[in-house]
């Protein structure tokens, strides 16, 4: 009998009983669905997670502060108030609400550069926008962040802010397109926007600029009320803005972005942050940022997929009662097939064929409706509860994942076949000729 006649024959005696096959199947589709679509859950955030960082930096950087001694604004619930801190400003979004840094200055920048580690630093100037008008002609209210290094925005038309160009030019949010007088994402590219900051001297200044980009939201950029200006553009704001402030108060910054080298391990970037901290400094790379977020959705991911293997497990217990049913059922063909020649090899390898074929079903049919009612939730939920999350596919499925599922129950199946199938194989020709 050949490798081909051997499989044939297999699946032809998978369905000798139907009901048993059919039951066992059920047993271990229950598993394979649950698996799929945990892995599907995983996939879907963990993309969404990765696509985050890239909004929120590059990871061979790190954002890094000048935490004052006491800086907690109003204070603790029981620490009393705080006292003020001429050289301390808002964290903005470091923090607790209300938390303050001491504001980095260029001698701060110069002492960044000189800590062993460090290849580069930007500071961030801080905006303080007004208002951003378009063609409706109605201002609405607008924060202004400017890229760090190795930032990339979701969009959803146009591209990035070129930080290399001299002309003024911004990315807005996509929920500000409608409003401003734009008909669509498309239209709102290449047309003109003006933006307004007040000087130290309560005089408001206007900016033109260009959309050169629509940004969709994401958990980096909530609430969508952020534009990104480029690098010419945030100049042209930050000097509006600090007209009639004292020289030494202009070069004030509330964090600056560290690049280190991108092969880096990990006990080199804490090397490094130990390093900013006796500098008396604080660095928050991005994984620092979302990784306490990873970790809690690997964990849960994690203890579903236990579940989903422990029902797999009882749907092994299934194939071999199966098996060993059919083995007794079929003890005078299996003498037969040994009088005529067939190894035990061969014996054991049908058996064991049948029970991989049974696991190949449940996992095929476990998968393929998985994702199918994966696709559906994630879709239906991604106009609904997750609405103020775009670009967020809760469930997602990787291709190799899916195959690598119906591998693993395929061998947990060819498993929990090799005891029946050995007791198969073992079987005297002349003793199962004569069972009855």
């Amino acid at each position: 009998m050949t490798t081909l006649d051997l499989l044939l024959t297999a699946v032809s005696n998978t369905f000798r009983s139907k009901t048993r096959t059919i039951l066992t199947v059920l047993a271990i589709f229950v598993g394979a669905f649950t698996l799929t679509l945990t892995s599907g859950l995983g996939t879907g955030i963990n993309a969404y997670i990765d696509d985050t960082v890239s909004a929120v930096g590059s990871s061979d950087t790190m954002t890094v502060t000048k935490a004052s001694d006491d800086a907690q604004g109003l204070g603790g619930a029981n620490s009393g108030p705080t006292e003020y801190d001429p050289d301390t400003v808002a964290a903005g979004g470091f923090g607790a609400p209300g938390a303050t840094v001491v504001a980095l200055t260029p001698d701060d920048v110069t002492t960044l550069e000189g800590v062993d580690g460090v290849l580069a630093v930007q500071p961030t100037e801080s905006l303080a926008t007004d208002y951003v008008e378009g063609e409706s002609g109605t201002k609405y209210v607008v924060s202004a962040s400017a890229l760090v290094p190795g930032q990339q925005l979701t969009l959803t038309a146009g591209a990035q802010p070129d930080d290399d160009a001299t002309d003024l030019q911004v990315v807005v949010p996509t929920s500000y397109v409608g409003p401003l007088g734009f008909a669509d994402d498309e239209a709102a590219v290449g047309r003109s926007v003006t933006l307004a900051v007040t000087d130290a001297t309560r005089t408001q200044h206007t900016v033109a600029a260009t959309v050169v980009g629509v940004a969709e939201e994401s958990i980096a950029s909530p609430a969508g009320a952020a534009v990104t200006p480029n690098a010419a553009l945030g100049t042209a704001l930050f000097d509006a803005q600090n007209v009639g402030l004292p020289a030494d108060q202009v070069d004030r910054y509330a964090q600056a972005t560290v690049r280190f080298a991108a092969d880096a391990s990990d006990r080199q970037v804490s090397d490094l942050k130990e390093r900013l901290a006796s500098a008396g400094y604080t660095g928050t790379t991005v994984a620092d940022q979302l990784g306490t977020f990873t970790t809690v959705i690997d964990g849960i991911v994690l203890v579903l997929n236990a579940f989903a293997i422990i029902a797999l497990l009882a749907a092994s217990f299934g194939i071999v009662n199966t098996l060993l049913m059919s083995v007794q059922e079929r003890t005078r063909e299996i003498g037969l097939m040994k009088a005529m020649g067939m190894g035990s090899g061969k014996v054991f390898g049908l058996f064991s064929l049948e029970a991989a074929f049974i696991g190949f079903l449940g996992s095929a049919i476990g998968v393929g409706v998985a994702m199918i009612a994966g696709s559906v939730v994630s879709a239906t939920l991604a106009g609904s509860l997750l609405s103020n999350l775009p670009g967020l596919t809760l469930i997602a499925f990787d291709p190799v994942s899916i195959a690598l599922i119906i591998v693993v129950v395929m061998v947990i199946a060819f498993l929990a076949g090799t005891l029946p199938a050995a007791r198969a194989a073992k079987a005297d020709p002349v003793e199962s000729l004569r069972y009855e």
